[in-house]
């Protein structure tokens, strides 16, 4: 593997090392230090230090100096004695250029200069010491921002990462969410089939509340799956709340087939009991169950149970969270699932063995097999390519939006043709696309 590219050094360090250089030969050299560091802010923008700097270029190019444009503004010039005219001509022009700015206009008052010019032979520890103190100003600039930036990033990581998760602040959720409207936090995405021409269909739509809303809402500053066994009973509650929601379709659009996570020791509560009475027999088969393999290893007896129940009932059971890695672990048939929900990674395009791995998961046909987390072409290419028929992610949902506008758009069309044919209908503005949360 070829070795990266360093990255470059600062100038300040360049400019040291010149300097240290430098007085070896100091005969006929001098310096040039320009402070512009001192002039106001809106002298101060790059296009003026460019301009500045470039003025150099034909002294630089024809080798006769060198030099270094400092982090904090300055302008250090080294260069032969014998072009000092040239230089002069350079530092009157740039006293033009600056003239309106208090700094050239009070040049040496209290200390102020535009210009300092030094000579290498005579002024040599002046010209080290300037070089020495612009090297560990900037040193110690540039460890006062990693500082900051270490402190900012500690904070963020802090606020993404939240207090962790606690019985009483369980307790406290629990509550609120007893009186708390979960219905807006309520999610759908889509399950697709793709065709050739990359125009989606959709199959069936997950609905699901969105944790990461819920924390915002209720809890920012807590970290509610710091605690894996505490956030499982949230989750139990959250599953006969959406239970709860489900028996209630008129608090928003519940139509086609759909698909929702519960946990499985939810499917023997009563709560599901109730809303499995509502549920009428021919909407059952509608209605698919999502379980994941975490919680379905950690009681396997009681899956068992459950999945004969809902399978005996008309409900269909998925089997949710297949990862790459688990695809030679779990048997999908031997647990009686349904269908299966597989985690999409690269990896299974890149490994000799991907398909054929991916293969044995498509025992029961293309469509019960849900390809997840597809945020690029190419999981859908991959899928294709094993029998797969069945995708949801990011790409898809984009690919649904642009098949919306692209039929909006037609349906426009049309309405201009007609319009254009009787002369009399009135073309309606186009109703606002509507927005899929995640």
């Amino acid at each position: 593997m070829a070795n990266a590219p360093l990255a470059p050094r600062p100038q300040e360090a360049l400019l040291l090392e010149y300097v240290q250089q430098l007085e070896k030969v100091k005969a006929g050299r001098k310096a040039l230090h320009l402070h512009l560091s001192l002039l106001r802010p809106y002298n101060r923008r790059d296009t003026h230090l460019r301009t500045a700097a470039a003025n150099f270029d034909p002294i630089v190019r024809a080798a006769n100096g060198q030099i270094f444009v400092l982090r904090n503004s300055d302008i250090f010039f080294c260069y032969k004695g014998e072009i000092q005219s040239q230089v002069d001509a350079i530092v009157q022009r740039l006293r033009y250029l600056f003239g309106e700015d208090p700094l050239v206009s009070e040049d040496g008052a209290e200390g102020k200069e535009f210009a300092t010019i030094l000579d290498a032979a005579t002024q040599y520890d002046d010209i080290l010491y300037a070089a020495r103190s612009v090297t560990e100003s900037e040193t110690k600039r540039a460890g006062e921002d990693k500082t900051r930036q270490d402190a900012r990033s500690r904070l963020k990581d802090r606020q993404e990462q939240g207090e962790p998760m606690t019985p009483d602040v369980l307790a406290r959720i629990e509550t609120a969410l007893l009186r708390a409207d979960l219905s807006n936090l309520v999610r759908r995405q889509f399950a697709c089939t793709v065709d050739e021409d990359n125009s989606p269909t959709q199959i069936f739509s997950e609905l699901f509340i969105s944790i990461k809303d819920l924390r915002e809402t209720l809890l920012p500053g807590v970290n509610l799956t710091s605690n894996r066994w505490l956030f499982q009973h949230l989750t139990e509650t959250l599953d006969k709340r959406m239970l709860a929601l489900l028996a209630k379709t008129d608090r928003f659009t519940v139509s086609g087939d759909i698909s929702f996570n519960v946990n499985v020791r939810t499917l023997l509560a009563p709560e599901f009991m109730t809303f499995d009475e509502n549920v009428s027999a021919g909407r059952r088969g509608s209605l698919i169950i999502e379980l994941q393999k975490e919680d379905i290893f950690s009681d396997l007896g009681t899956y068992l149970f459950a999945r004969e129940f809902l399978q005996n009932k008309g409900y269909r059971v998925c089997l949710d969270g297949l990862t790459f890695q688990t695809l030679d672990i779990i048997d999908r048939k031997r647990l009686g699932a349904d269908m299966a929900k597989l985690f999409w990674t690269p990896e299974m395009a890149e490994k000799p063995d991907g398909r054929a791995r991916v293969g044995r998961l498509m025992d029961g046909g293309g469509k019960t097999v849900v390809l997840c987390r597809c945020d690029t072409a190419d999981a859908v290419e991959f899928g294709r390519s094993v029998g797969i028929e069945l995708y949801q992610g990011r790409h898809i949902e984009s690919l649904i939006a642009e098949d919306g506008r692209r039929r909006e758009l037609l349906k426009i069309k049309r309405r201009i043709d007609r319009g254009g044919e009787g002369g009399e209908e009135e073309l309606a503005p186009p109703p606002a696309p509507k927005g899929k949360g995640r």
